[in-house]
């Protein structure tokens, strides 16, 4: 079938749109409440868009009132954010972080998530994921009839887990970091209420 989008709802292209766009990542994404507690939210329109400087971007759309998210609000107001890259076992509380809440309200007790402490950045990240951005605000850009707020962040300082990670040497003989996708198992967004885990991980050889 082809689908003309100028004939398709906002409602119908991103039904199509997520439907089709798969695997994707997902930003489970650590913000300050500024009342002595934090948020959590998962973002799926998510990726890297550069590494010099290294930013990372997602999408944030309106609650349902139209307010703006929590997300969005912290963000702007404190200007850091720690993401995190969720594994499949976490499926169950990515969604649930995903319901709204009033604001300064913590997805962190209701899911019973736990912090600790983030070395070298100044928010904490949830001890339960392998991997995490210790980010700070680059740039907010504003597009569509209903505002979607595109954050840029810079990552400022990495966290991984030492049990999903080597260190290999490389044809030239220099140091590298391995990370093994197969032990983080990460969490991937599909349509609907539909997830996805990886399953065995596979290499190409590249042509010389």
């Amino acid at each position: 079938m082809n689908l003309n989008f100028s004939d398709l709802s906002a409602n119908q292209r991103y039904h199509l749109m997520t439907q089709t766009i798969i695997p994707r990542p997902i930003a489970w994404a650590l913000t300050d409440s500024s009342n002595g507690s934090f948020n959590l939210a998962p973002f799926s329109y998510f990726t890297a868009v550069a590494s010099a400087p290294p930013i990372l971007m997602l999408s944030v759309g309106k609650k349902p009132n139209g307010d703006n998210k929590d997300t969005l609000i912290n963000v702007i107001n404190n200007e850091k954010m720690v993401i995190h890259i969720a594994s499949a076992q976490h499926a169950p509380l990515v969604t649930q972080t995903a319901q709204t809440l009033a604001h300064g309200e913590s997805e962190l007790s209701k899911a019973e998530l736990v912090t600790t402490e983030f070395t070298g950045f100044s928010l904490p990240r949830l001890a339960q994921c392998d991997i995490a951005y210790g980010c700070e605000l680059y740039e907010i850009k504003e597009l569509g009839e209903v505002a979607q707020s595109l954050i840029f962040v810079e990552v400022k300082q990495l966290y991984i887990n030492d049990h999903v990670a080597d260190v290999d040497v490389d044809a030239h003989g220099k140091e590298r970091i391995k990370v093994h996708a197969d032990k983080v198992n990460p969490l991937a967004r599909l349509g609907g209420g539909e997830y996805a885990a990886i399953n065995e991980p596979f290499n190409i050889v590249r042509p010389k």
